[in-house]
C-alpha cells in the first residue's frame, strides 16, 4: 500500500469521525427544545429518558455485535464500566447544577471538556485545533457574557461535569479498540437505578411518554451511539471541538420550534463557535504535519 493510499485513507477515516461526533451534537442539542415540553420533575425526566435509552442503546449493540450481546458487554472491561461511571455522573450533575445556578454558567464551564481533554490525554495539537480551541471558547464566552455570581455548588457540580465528560473522551480514545456502546448503555441502566426511588412514575401521562421516548431514544441513545463511533476516530481535542455544536443548536431549536429568539451575545457567540468547528474540519491534517502545541509533561 502507497504513502498516498495511506494518507487518503487516514483522511476518510477522519472526515468519518467528524461527521459522527457532528451528528452527535446535532443529537444533544434537542435536548432544550424536548424537555420543554414536560411537565415532570427533574428526578422523573432523568430516570424516564434513562430507560428509553437504554432500551435503546441495548438495541443498538443487538444490532451492532450481531446478537452477541454478553460478550459485548464483557469486552469493555474496566475502562468501559469507567466511561459508564463517567456519563452517568455527567448527567446526573448537569441536571443538579441546573437547579443551583444557570444554564449559561453551567454551560460556560462545560465548554473547559476539550481542553481538560487535552490536558489529560497528552495528544499534541497543531496549529489549526489550537486557534479552533480558542475561537471556541471565546466564541461560549461571549454568547453568554459575564459569567456572574454563582454558588459554590453550582459551579463545582458543573466542573464536575466538564471533568466526567472529558474522562469519558480520554478512556473512549484511549480504548479506540473496543467499542464503547454498550458502556453507554450501561450508564443509562446506572441512572435508572439510581434514579428511581426519588422518581414518580405515576404522574408520566401520555404525552410525556412521548417526549421522554425523542429524548431517550433520539436525544441520548443516538448521540452517544454516533459519539462512540467517531471519538475513535479523531484526537480527543477535535471531539471535545466539534461537539460544542450542540451549545449553539441548542438555542436555535428552542428560537424555531418556541419562537424563542435568542440574544445578539448568542446569535454572535454562536457564529464564533460555528466558524471554529469549520477551520477544524475543513480537512483532515495531511499526514506530514507536525504537531506545534507540545503535549503537557
Amino acid at each position: 500500500m502507497t504513502t498516498a493510499t495511506v494518507a487518503l485513507e487516514e483522511s476518510r477515516r477522519q472526515r468519518r469521525g467528524q461527521i459522527y461526533v457532528a451528528l452527535a451534537a446535532v443529537a444533544w442539542s434537542t435536548a432544550g427544545v424536548l424537555q420543554r415540553q414536560l411537565t415532570l420533575d427533574a428526578s422523573t425526566q432523568v430516570m424516564g429518558r434513562a430507560v428509553f435509552a437504554s432500551a435503546a442503546l441495548l438495541a443498538y449493540v443487538a444490532v451492532v455485535e450481531r446478537g452477541r450481546v454478553v460478550e459485548a458487554f464483557r469486552s469493555i472491561g474496566l475502562a468501559g464500566v469507567a466511561v459508564a461511571l463517567c456519563v452517568a455522573t455527567a448527567s446526573a450533575s448537569f441536571i443538579t447544577a441546573l437547579n443551583h445556578t444557570s444554564v449559561a454558567r453551567v454551560l460556560f464551564i462545560l465548554a473547559v471538556s476539550p481542553v481538560l481533554a487535552w490536558v489529560a490525554l497528552g495528544e499534541p495539537i497543531t496549529r489549526r485545533t489550537g486557534v479552533a480551541m480558542a475561537l471556541a471558547l471565546a466564541g461560549i464566552a461571549l454568547m453568554f457574557g459575564s459569567p456572574g455570581e454563582g454558588s459554590l455548588a453550582g459551579d463545582g457540580l458543573s466542573l464536575v461535569v466538564a471533568l466526567a465528560f472529558a474522562l469519558m473522551i480520554v478512556i473512549t480514545r484511549w480504548r479506540h479498540d473496543v467499542s464503547m456502546a454498550p458502556a453507554t448503555c450501561l450508564s443509562q441502566a446506572i441512572l435508572v437505578v439510581a434514579f428511581i426511588p426519588f422518581a414518580s412514575p405515576g404522574e408520566i401521562a401520555g404525552g410525556d411518554v412521548v417526549w421522554l421516548a425523542l429524548l431517550g431514544i433520539g436525544q441520548i441513545g443516538l448521540g452517544f451511539a454516533l459519539l462512540t463511533v467517531g471519538a475513535r476516530l479523531i484526537p480527543a481535542a477535535q471531539v471535545g471541538l466539534i461537539t460544542l455544536l450542540e451549545v449553539v443548536l441548542g438555542p436555535l431549536w428552542v428560537w424555531l420550534a418556541l419562537d424563542e429568539r435568542p440574544s445578539t451575545l448568542t446569535l454572535a457567540g454562536g457564529a464564533i463557535v460555528i466558524i471554529a468547528i469549520v477551520i477544524q474540519t475543513r480537512g483532515a491534517p495531511a499526514p506530514d504535519e507536525e504537531p506545534v502545541v507540545p503535549p503537557p509533561h
